[in-house]
């Protein structure tokens, strides 16, 4: 068995307009730079992402907003984008935004074959316009449907060719729970190595949930450097 391709742009063969597609990370930190860029390149549109964040201009997500292959981002922190501003606030673009513990728990219940379940974050604010409220031991519940993706891109820091994979610290935010909550499963890693080298123990995502695997090239931009002054 060997999942593996040569690159971004043969993992994205099937990609076509109008897809929906989980992409991992937090910020710029484990955000799948290879297989965004091959999205680009393909010029496939009308996509639905789904991310924590909408990239920074020129980086990320950043670069599908700008050549307009976004319709909708479900996301739930999009403040560091300005053209990501324009496009929704001109009406180019629609935007779903949800709490972050909301966010994650809809992808894990995508993932885990939950349809919907009820949680207390949001309930008396616009998050909770339209959606059911039910009352439980007094307190009030809203009702949120599971999110599931056409695809997922995930970005890793180790992997093998049966597609287990292991993240390194923060990359870790959204791309386990995200490989398990999509059709098909992409998997972009820093370093391939052999069967037998990953420990195990230490695998975070199982290769059964992994499509495809490459090992690509990053930039690992930082968001915002922050120094302290001398003295």
């Amino acid at each position: 068995m060997d999942k593996r391709v040569p690159g971004a742009d043969e993992a994205i063969a099937s990609l076509r307009d109008g897809a929906t597609i989980l992409m991992g990370g937090f910020g710029m930190c484990g955000i799948p730079e290879n297989l965004i860029a091959a999205v680009r390149r393909k010029g496939v549109k009308d996509l639905t992402v789904v991310s924590n964040n909408a990239g920074v201009d020129n980086f990320g997500i950043g670069l599908l907003l700008e050549t307009r292959q976004v319709k909708k981002m479900i996301s739930t922190y999009v403040g560091e984008n300005k053209l990501f501003e324009k496009l929704v606030l001109s009406g180019q673009m629609e935007v779903e935004l949800n709490p972050q513990g909301t966010f994650a728990e809809r992808i894990r219940a995508g993932g885990a074959g939950i349809p919907a379940f009820f949680t207390p974050t949001g309930y008396g604010t616009m998050v909770a316009e339209g959606k059911e409220v039910r009352e439980f031991q007094g307190r009030q519940y809203v009702l949120e449907r599971a999110l599931r993706g056409d695809f997922a891109f995930i970005k890793a820091s180790k992997g093998d060719r049966w597609g287990n994979l292991v993240y390194r610290k923060t990359t870790r935010n959204f791309n386990p729970v995200m490989a398990t909550a999509a059709d098909h499963v992409i998997a972009e890693v820093e370093e391939l190595v052999e069967i037998g080298q990953l420990e195990p123990d230490h695998v975070h995502t199982p290769g059964i949930f992994v499509n495809a695997i490459f090992q690509g090239t990053f930039e690992k931009r930082i968001e915002r450097r922050t120094v302290r002054k001398k003295g």
